[in-house]
């Protein structure tokens, strides 16, 4: 067993001083119990640790080098689209593994405990398969052997160019597998989780109403055997006009009307939906995979969260491009975005609940949901995903209860973090993963021969 002692902790029945929490050896809490003397490990503030609930890790080498204004009158996501595609042209497998391992170190050490890795980058430069189909696959594994991250790996499957199903660009060559090839890769890459900790899980991610057929979407949930199931879901206007003009209905419209969505799916962005999509989607079960900051970065629109949120429905946040990785400012982003939009102060905050709380709250068990993993509370049976922040932090001594969240979503940043616990593994202690030297020091050598190609 491994003991962790807390001076105050998150429990699903509220805060509780003295906390003295059991995990046994396969990583799931075994006990939790408040009022208890001090022992074992001491942290101060425990709380659980939510999942990155979509993250396209290769992006990461990308941050900050697409800020210029292009030739183009007016940058907007369909241009930095352009430069991203140009850029995943140089990568290779050892690039993308030590890509994948800094974001992972940087995930954790942002408090998150799990990976949920949207993961389109299949083959060599020109569409060419590797000699082994899941190559790519296997070094987000490699990857994962190396952070001690909780991984959920979504093959993503991606066919066309668009819904009149051109071919794919040169930019998309590398993503592309007909059914077939798709359900070989799934398979592939679900064996190769076997090199992971039971609590590794594969999903399916049929990429979006833009890029597969309609009866792939009817596929997914046979590929998924069980494992969540992610799409990207009316992100952009143009999306949306695209898909109204090839299937006469939204996008959120139209997988309602053809698809069993419920609490195994989640929908990555939604941020073009009507009031009454918003309404509707909520009371599915399936939960918005939200990714505040890449979606202000790339002028995306803003999540209709109040409504949402008012209606049932579940959230989960996750860094997508990881231009920065962050959960503090991911929650902070959204909350603001609702202010901004509605001028109001507060706008996800309840009567019984802070707007820290509410927010972190509902990414705990949203983002356990869409990583179909076992996890986002502090309690027996749980997967010991846990965050400690920093108690003797200048804006949260002698802080107690729902002030902490805010405090740290609100008036802080992650340096509040000092541990982080992914099912039982101890990968981050005073603020630092275990490993990150060597992790920095391979990032840096794989970039050097992408400086200047974007």
């Amino acid at each position: 067993m491994t003991v962790i002692w807390a001076e105050q902790a998150l429990l699903p029945s509220g805060w509780a001083r003295g906390v003295r929490v059991e995990i046994d050896g396969a990583g799931r809490i075994a006990s939790v119990a408040p009022d208890q003397p001090a022992d074992g490990y001491r942290a101060g503030i425990l709380l659980p640790a939510p999942a990155n609930a979509h993250s396209h890790a290769f992006q990461r080498a990308m941050a900050g080098l697409t800020e210029g204004r292009g030739p183009d009158p007016r940058d907007s996501f369909w241009t930095w689209r352009k430069l991203m595609y140009r850029f995943l042209d140089q990568l290779d497998p050892d690039q993308v593994q030590a890509i994948a391992a800094l974001v992972q170190m940087e995930m954790l050490e942002a408090g998150y405990a799990a990976n949920v890795e949207f993961h389109y980058l299949h083959h060599a430069p020109g569409g060419t398969p590797y000699d082994t189909l899941s190559e790519m696959a296997q070094r987000i594994v490699a990857a994962t052997q190396e952070t001690g991250i909780g991984l959920t790996l979504l093959p993503v499957h991606y066919r066309f160019g668009g819904c009149d199903r051109r071919e794919l660009t040169a930019g998309q060559i590398r993503f592309g597998n007909d059914p077939d090839r798709f359900a070989r890769l799934v398979e592939e890459t679900r064996a190769a989780l076997s090199a992971l900790p039971p609590d590794a899980r594969i999903g399916i991610a049929p990429h979006s109403l833009r890029a597969v057929a309609p009866e792939d979407i009817s596929r997914a949930a046979d590929l998924a055997q069980g494992g969540p199931i992610h799409m990207h879901l009316a992100e952009q206007v143009a999306e949306v006009e695209e898909v109204q003009a090839a299937h006469g209905a939204r996008p959120v419209e139209w997988l309602l009307n053809h698809t069993q969505v419920d609490g195994q799916w989640c929908l990555i962005h939604c941020t073009q939906m009507d009031p009454h999509e918003t309404t509707a989607l909520a009371r599915s079960g399936a939960v918005a995979g939200l990714c505040p900051i890449t979606e202000s970065s790339l002028g995306d629109g803003i999540f209709d969260g109040v409504r949402w949120m008012d209606s049932g429905g579940r959230i989960a946040v996750g860094s997508d491009s990881n231009i920065r990785i962050s959960l503090s400012e991911e929650l902070r982003t959204l909350d603001y975005s609702q202010r901004l939009r509605d001028r109001s102060r507060a706008a996800l905050a309840t009567p019984d609940r802070t707007t820290g709380r509410r927010l972190f709250d509902a990414v705990c068990a949203g983002g356990a949901q869409a990583a179909g993993r076992g996890s986002g509370a502090i309690a027996p049976g749980k997967l010991a995903d846990l965050t400690a922040l920093d108690a003797g932090h200048i804006d949260l001594v002698d802080q107690g209860g729902d002030i902490v969240l805010d405090c740290w979503v609100f008036a802080g940043s992650d340096a509040m973090v000092r541990d982080v616990w992914s099912a039982g593994r101890h990968v981050v202690q005073g603020g630092r993963h275990h490993a990150r030297d060597r992790i920095e020091a391979d990032y840096v050598r794989a970039m050097r021969p992408l400086r200047g190609t974007v």
